[in-house]
Parts: structure tokens; sequence; C-alpha cells
């Protein structure tokens, strides 16, 4: 089985005004609610591309249950925990016309030690043999910095293929543990080494310092630029973001693309336990998802993939 962990999933309000008045009345021209959280989205283009998995993770009050009852609406499995107070977060993103965009996100519920330490011994029961584990997002400030490393603790790391997606300071702490695979983007792996990455031979060369601190593997997404994949056998494989003329020739939303990336990349490997599979469907799912309204589905991951 597949598990995702997002401990702080959230609804994304995303609005556009082409002509904020801060201060002022202003009538929005679109609008769009949709269920958000890094390993809530892997979760959803997983499930859309056919691959089973379940959600795992702490919701609260109305939010937290539209969150759950949106989710099994687009057919994913979840087992959520529902914690007794609060309400998990609500984000709001703004879209200027020209202007880059505004994000305004919510704190969550507070989730107490107990709660973690019982999360934490389910995952040890649940966690077995041959699944694979997906660990994406912040961790919220309620909640222990080293949830993750508790996490890692109790399972096999030989016998469980774990996932890892945070910003570079939490990325950095898993890296003791071997994960199979650690998706940085380019300004995550430029914050862990101190300086900005635009050479290819800096790029790679960060992420097989990576390696040699634990990651097996390490998938770089760059935006436009693509993806590099360090394999943990010393290969190297690099592309531009590919695109599919029958989508939106301008970017739409970039909200999910690195998401839609670690999910297309499972998703690939999976099929045939191959590396080379995985890199191109995980570009294919990310450039999708830039040019998509919301995240991208089966259709116009698989319209990306197919272009020759």
């Amino acid at each position: 089985m597949i598990y995702t962990v997002t401990f702080n999933p959230s609804l994304d309000y995303s609005i556009r005004i082409n002509d904020f008045a801060f201060g002022g009345l202003n009538r929005i021209g679109e609008e769009a609610i949709r269920v958000g959280g890094k390993g809530v989205n892997v979760s959803i283009v997983l499930n859309s591309l056919g691959v089973d998995n379940t959600a795992l993770g702490f919701i609260a009050g109305f939010t937290g249950k539209h969150i759950e009852s949106e989710m099994q609406r687009l057919g994913c499995t979840t087992q959520f925990t529902e914690l007794p107070e609060g309400f998990s977060r609500i984000n709001v993103k703004l879209d200027k016309a020209s202007e880059p965009q505004t994000e305004m996100n919510g704190q969550g519920p507070s989730v107490s030690g107990e709660e973690c330490k019982q999360f934490i011994g389910r995952m040890e029961r649940k966690i077995k043999a041959g699944d694979c584990l997906i660990l994406s997002g912040s961790i919220p400030r309620s909640m222990p910095r080293d949830m993750y490393e508790k996490i890692l603790e109790v399972i096999d790391m030989e016998k469980v293929l774990v996932i890892v997606d945070t910003n570079s300071d939490l990325l950095r702490r898993t890296l003791p543990y071997h994960p199979f695979l650690i998706k940085p983007n380019l300004i995550e792996l430029g914050e862990i080494f101190g300086r900005s990455l635009t050479d290819y031979d800096d790029i790679v060369g960060c992420a097989m310092h990576l390696q040699e601190e634990g990651a097996r593997n390490v998938l770089v997404s760059m935006g436009a630029d693509g993806a590099i994949l360090v394999t943990e056998n010393g290969q190297v494989f690099s592309s531009p973001a590919p695109k599919a003329d029958d989508l939106s020739q301008e970017l739409v939303d970039v909200n999910g693309a690195g998401d839609a990336m670690v999910a297309g990349f499972l998703a690939g490997y999976l099929e045939r336990h191959s590396m080379v599979d995985g890199f191109a469907k995980g570009l294919a799912a990310g450039s999708a998802t830039v040019y998509t309204s919301g995240l991208a589905d089966k259709q116009q991951i698989n319209l990306v993939a197919q272009r020759k």
C-alpha cells in the first residue's frame, strides 16, 4: 500500500482580482476552492493515475470534514485523524494580472504531544514491508520538529520506499534514515547549500552531496527548466519541462506542480521499477499541472507524456 502523510491539509481559496485596491472594496473576477496540502495533492494525482493509496494526517472542524469529503468524492481513500478542537486551515491565493501570486496561509489546528505519539504508534503498526510512504510538506508549529524522524525510526527503511518532499531544514534531517527519494526544488536545494544554483554541474554536485549524507535518489524540480534526477547507481537524467500542444499555451497555475511530479514519478517507477519511467512520468505530471487549472488528471498527463 502507498500512504501519503499531510500534517496540515488545507482548503485553498484561489481568487483573481485584476485591479486590487488595498483598503478598498474589491470584486473578485474568478474564484475556486480546492483541497490542498502537499501529500493531499500527491494522493489526488496518484488516484487519477489509477494508483491506489491512502491519505493520512490531521484534520479538524468543518473545513477538515470538507477536505475529507472532497477527497473521497474524487475517489481517494482517507484515514485522517480528526482532532477535537480547531479547524483545518484555509489558504488564500490571490492572483493579480502581470504580478506574482500572493499567498496567505492559515495556521491550522494545534496537535498535542499525545496525539503525535498516538499517530506515530499507528504508523508503526500500519506501515509494512513492501509499502511506500510519502512524507510531504511542512510540520505545524504545534508539533515537534523531529516528527518525520520519529516516524522513520519506527519503520523498516530497508523494506519500505520512503519519499520525502519538504522544506530544506526538515528534508536534510531525514537523510540519515536513507530515504528512497527526496525531491527538493531548485530554491530549496540552494537554501541547503547557502547559495543560488544555476549551473548544471553545480546542481548535480549538490544532489550528489545529499546522497553522501544519506539520500538514495535525488529528484530536483526546476520549474520551466524541467528536472534533474541523480540515482543511487550514479546515473544522471535531465530534461526541460515537456509540453503538449493540446493544453494551454500559457502558464495557468504552478501550485501543486511539484506534488504532481512526485506522484507521477512514483506511478511511473512502480510500473516496471524503472527510474527512467519514473523520471519521464514525473516530468509529464508536473508540466501538465502548470498548464492546468488545479491538478492535472490522467488524460492531461498522458498528453504530455506521449508528446514526441
